[in-house]
């Protein structure tokens, strides 16, 4: 029997998953719940296990290709003892696996060569479609120079070879990929490099781009002296360590502050659908996180409900799950308002991205030791502090200048009584 592998719903939002790597190639046996292939969506990379044993007979879906879910990718041939899902399977002669003719009559959503272009070139379906119309054949295409990605067949490659057919006209010695930038005819090839954005890079690119289209940015900057809980961090991170498994970080606090803080501004923690605004119930915290050459949010999910101890085992938690990849759907989805430091590169101050969809972010920089003026008894003083800019995005559709200047205010307030001379035992007890 042949059972048809589909692009997996891997979230109630998304729609659809890019192929990145088969883990299988056509002819080898794979075994129930072995990886078969490795896909990404706009949340995160996963491995997909094969539902059924078998012998993979066909592969649909081409790398880097992205696909609707339900869309028949691969096609694995089950012994007739196995048990499959009903509706996922067709016969097939005893003994023999279904020719691509075949397969195409199936009623299947797939992107699939016709026999006739059985080659080991990938073509896309409209080059494929471009041939079959004007009569190319199998030979004549396998021939056709590829100006694409990897050498690959575009359509312009096929038009110019059906323009120069019969000729000794030589292929075009132009940059595909180039055109929207209009240096296709202004870049030698020789000078520049060509590199395809991975999936993780097209989802972050696709998501920043949305949120500026989507969100009226404004931006307001604070400081707070961070010179206690510095200091707080340098007396008990061992002892915390050893106590609870992990060290103790500034971003507990900064999670913390920002949690105590939405408390007393709900609305920096909703979103909006149009003219209705969403307020949520949970403070979901998002923490982004750099991981390769990419970035996650995942969130800590209802902070409201969380001591400060409880706070940092759960960063501690998300952090290294996502350094690890490990993170799964359910990991990344939820975040009601974000948080990102920007410092850990040395950088003082930034300009963050909404993540929606969020109505607010917190961008932390860098925490410096500067001279700063203090007030005191005796008069003003100038002493050596840590100190620490922040900067919040927010979205001026739903939250106004002054709510965003109070709330950043309360952030820092609260970050600079975050200790106030308080032993290891009061803080996490």
């Amino acid at each position: 029997m042949i059972f048809d592998i589909v692009m997996p719903k891997m979230g109630e939002s998304l729609t659809e998953g890019t192929v990145l790597e088969w883990k299988k190639a056509i002819g080898e046996t794979i075994d129930k719940d072995e990886t078969l292939l490795e896909i990404a969506t706009d949340k995160v990379d996963a491995e997909i296990p094969s539902p059924v044993s078998g012998i993979l007979v066909e592969i649909i879906g081409e790398v880097n290709q992205t696909y609707d879910i339900d869309t028949i990718i691969a096609r694995v041939e089950t012994s007739d003892s196995v048990e499959v899902p009903a509706g996922k399977s067709s016969p097939a002669p005893e003994g023999q696996a279904p020719s691509k003719s075949q397969a195409s009559s199936r009623p299947a959503i797939a992107i699939q060569a016709p026999a006739t272009f059985d080659d080991s070139r990938v073509y896309s379906p409209l080059v494929r479609s471009i041939a079959a119309q004007e009569g190319i054949t199998p030979v004549e295409l396998q021939q056709i120079p590829g100006s694409g990605f990897r050498g690959r067949v575009s359509k312009k490659d096929v038009l110019f070879y059906l323009q120069t057919r019969g000729t000794d006209a030589k292929q075009p010695n132009t940059i595909k990929g180039l055109e929207e930038t209009g240096l296709a005819d202004r870049v030698s090839p020789e000078d520049v490099e060509i590199i395809e954005m991975d999936s993780m890079r097209k989802s972050i690119a696709k998501h920043m781009r949305n949120s500026i289209d989507t969100s009226a940015h404004v931006y307001v900057t604070s400081e707070a002296d961070m010179t206690p809980i510095m200091t707080f961090i340098a007396d008990h991170n061992t002892a915390f360590k050893a106590k609870v498994g992990h060290s103790l970080t500034v971003t507990h606090f900064i999670a913390m502050a920002v949690r105590d803080a939405l408390l007393n501004f709900p609305i920096i923690n909703a979103s909006l659908d149009g003219a209705k605004i969403i307020k949520h119930k949970h403070l979901n915290i998002g923490i982004a996180v750099a991981v390769g050459e990419g970035l996650v949010v995942p969130p800590v999910r209802n902070a409201e409900e969380k001591s400060l101890l409880e706070i940092s085992d759960a960063i501690s938690e998300i952090v290294g799950k996502a350094r690890k990849k490990k993170l799964t759907l359910e990991d990344l989805e939820g975040a009601t308002f974000s948080i990102t430091n920007f410092g850990v590169f040395g950088n003082l101050a930034g300009y963050p991205i909404i993540n929606q969809p969020n109505v607010a972010i917190l961008g932390v920089g860098a925490i410096k030791k500067r001279p700063v003026v203090l007030e005191t008894e005796g008069g003003d003083e100038i002493a050596i502090r840590q100190m620490c800019v922040f900067t919040l995005g927010f979205d001026h559709r739903l939250v106004d200048g002054a709510m965003g200047g109070q709330f950043i205010q309360e952030v820092a307030s609260n970050l600079e009584g975050a200790v106030n001379n308080s032993s290891l035992e009061d803080i996490f007890s």
